[in-house]
């Protein structure tokens, strides 16, 4: 059970790894759709460019959209109106029309044939009025649609609407029936007769009306004819009209919702979670092999991890949103971040398997990978020095602009014209743009979760009126001189072979804190003359000299500085021996130990602390300089970091040869200048 316990305490920190890439992967693979994915792409009025393509099982051809909203719309436009009918109203009007007539007539008419005249006239009216019906209301619907009228929940007959009366229909009517008998001389009397004994009988029936039209619709068919297995159905280069478009789009339907909603399901899946599984799994080699402390560095892979499903997450909800906003996503953030706090060649790599993941669930997914990986190579090679606000705005334009320039040549070699290109597209790059600029509150947050350190924060660290600067200046002002003047080689010197400058010189005005604690044992803060060395041992001084390394550390931690400027104060002087107290020390015991006279390390193991322990070296023995000459500094600085190569203090450092000449170049010139020394000129 120990042995177990021990085994897994000291694989700790890969099985860590091997279950955040588990949980990562079965993550993202829960966020991808849970659709199939079609093996072809095709567009319409483009050339089939895969091999003659027959129908690999039976299937049927989907309707469009188009054409179903039309059979839809043509059903409504022409289903039947169910109405209400009431026959006994028609007995009562005529009961009426008799009592109502000798009242209105009997007295004002002297001639009996015109009486009767005029009574078979209404009667024939009536007949005519109540032969279908009287609505009770104006509906709009045309002359020829079905009408179905009921009768106590029972259909008595079907006719078009258009043979049913409307009430703003009888005035029209009545006078036609009066002009054909002559009658018009009893016009008033006549119509005032029946606008008061006339009431409808027919009312809309809502309920049955919207239960056939829904019957009729749910009945509506999706599809429009069959395929059957073996049918060819689009042979290699072949354009792509609207009828095999339409065969296309239904096979990749079908193949997709017959994949999905199968036994092949979890098969499906399985490959899925091996294809991000295999692309998480380069990720964290590629950090093995080359970026060594960063994959022993759980929470620095943790942080990468995240900031890939970050990116995946916001992408799905866009698409599952609507696609349409796809390029609205900042995608360009993560190898901005990735950049801010490691390096650009990590940035981009995780940028190029991110995308090639969202590839998986994109439409349009070489063109949309092919623009993105675009911006990405573009996003690392424009940004620079992140904590200049400007630097940040002109980069964000440019990849802006490679994002529509991308965009407008795909869209001419799909489509062959360049007029129909949609503007609004254009905007979703421009809004992408602008989201990409919350980058820098981005690593503000993920600085304090994550306690990882940016150029933002080199940039305030940089600041020598920090506490920590301000203190060391009061306690040790040679060395806080020091500080400075070895900050100003450095950055020069990172300038000049392409490493991050600002870390450099936030590296060198921190490295020498630990003095503050005996500055005075240190001979840049000795102003009195009075050397306190004079009264220890070689050994002792040596290991005061040794522990300003220590008491550096502490006191960085203390004050809450990153690991990255604490890796400064670890490495400036690497394993190099204090040689003076030892070659003191020396003279007295013959075989002193080297040993107990020599920094505890590590070495320098980038390019940014290789730099300090140069440039550390050359200016502080730079201040043992007699008459200083071209000549003798040329010569010194050779010396000095030839010695530092020769001890192996640069075999753990990222660092050439010719960076080193470079260097080595730079200071010269450096401490030419310093020393305002003149061109020799050859005699």
């Amino acid at each position: 059970m120990n042995e177990l316990i021990n085994k897994w305490y000291r694989n700790h920190a890969l099985i860590y790894k091997l279950l955040l890439l588990l949980s990562t992967t079965f993550f993202i693979v829960y966020l991808f759709p849970k659709t199939g994915k079609f093996r072809y792409s095709f567009e319409k009025a483009k050339p089939w460019q895969s091999e003659n393509l027959y129908a690999p099982f039976d299937f049927a051809i989907k309707k469009t959209d188009l054409q179903i909203s039309k059979e839809k719309e043509s059903i409504i436009n022409t289903s039947e109106v169910y109405f209400d009918i009431d026959t006994s109203i028609k007995n009562t009007v005529t009961d009426n029309y008799l009592t109502n007539f000798n009242t209105v007539f009997l007295d004002t008419i002297s001639e009996f044939d015109d009486r009767d005249l005029i009574y078979s006239t209404g009667q024939k009216a009536l007949s005519g009025l109540y032969e279908n019906g009287i609505l009770n209301s104006i509906y709009n619907y045309g002359d020829v649609r079905e009408v179905i009228l009921v009768e106590n929940n029972n259909e008595t007959k079907r006719v078009q609407f258009g043979d049913l009366t409307n009430q703003n229909e009888i005035r029209n009517y009545l006078e036609s029936e009066l002009e054909k008998n002559n009658l018009t001389n009893y016009k008033e009397d006549f119509i005032s007769l029946f606008f008061d004994i006339i009431k409808s009988n027919i009312s809309f029936n809502k309920s049955l009306t919207d239960k056939s039209l829904e019957e009729k619709l749910a009945n509506v068919s999706l599809t429009r004819g069959v395929i059957s297995e073996g049918t060819l159905i689009i042979s290699k280069g072949q354009v792509i009209e609207d009828d095999q478009f339409s065969v296309l789009d239904s096979l990749k339907s079908e193949y997709e919702s017959q994949v999905w909603n199968s036994n092949n399901y979890n098969w499906v899946m399985v490959a899925y979670t091996l294809l991000v599984a295999l692309a998480l799994l380069m990720l964290l080699l590629f950090l093995r092999k080359y970026r060594t402390e960063v994959f022993e560095n759980n929470t620095k892979v943790t942080f990468i991890f995240f900031n890939i499903v970050v990116m995946i997450l916001l992408t799905t909800l866009v698409i599952n949103y609507n696609s349409e906003y796809l390029y609205v996503v900042p995608l360009c953030i993560l190898p901005l971040v990735l950049k801010a706090f490691f390096d650009a060649r990590l940035g981009l790599f995780a940028h190029v398997l991110t995308v090639l993941l969202l590839g998986f669930i994109v439409p349009n997914s070489y063109e949309y990978m092919f623009l993105q990986i675009i911006a990405g190579i573009v996003t690392i090679l424009t940004v620079s020095e992140l904590y200049k606000r400007a630097n940040l705005f002109i980069s964000v334009g440019q990849i802006t602009l490679i994002y529509i320039i991308s965009y407008f040549a795909f869209f001419v070699i799909h489509e062959g014209q360049i007029f129909n290109v949609e503007l609004k597209t254009f905007g979703y790059f421009v809004l992408g743009g602008l989201a990409t600029l919350f980058v820098q509150p981005l690593i503000y947050i993920y600085e304090k979760l994550f306690g990882l350190v940016s150029d933002v924060s080199l940039l305030e660290l940089s600041d020598t009126n920090t506490k920590l600067l301000k203190e060391l200046s009061n306690k040790a002002p040679g060395t806080f001189h020091h500080s400075l003047n070895v900050a100003n080689l450095a950055e020069a010197s990172a300038n000049e072979i392409g490493a991050n400058a600002m870390l450099v010189r936030v590296g060198a005005l921190y490295h020498d804190i630990g003095k503050m604690k005996n500055p005075t044992f240190f001979t840049e803060n000795q102003s009195t003359g009075i050397n306190p060395h004079d009264e220890l041992s070689a050994k002792e001084s040596a290991n005061v000299i040794v522990n300003h390394v220590l008491d550096g550390i502490e006191i960085a931690k203390k004050n809450n500085l990153p690991d990255r400027v604490i890796d400064f104060i670890r490495t400036h002087h690497g394993t190099s021996t204090i040689y003076y107290f030892y070659m003191k020390e020396k003279s007295v015991i013959e075989d002193a130990d080297e040993k107990d006279f020599s920094y505890l390390g590590p070495k320098p193991f980038s390019k940014e602390t290789a730099i300090l322990m140069m440039c550390d070296s050359v200016e502080a023995a730079s201040k043992s300089l007699k008459l200083p000459t071209s000549t003798k500094i040329n010569a010194f600085v050779e010396n000095i970091i030839d010695k530092q190569v020769e001890n192996g203090q640069f075999l753990n450092a990222d660092i050439t040869f010719r960076d080193i000449e470079s260097i080595k170049k730079v200071l010269k010139l450096k401490l030419a200048n310093i020393y305002h020394l003149r061109i020799e000129y050859p005699e």
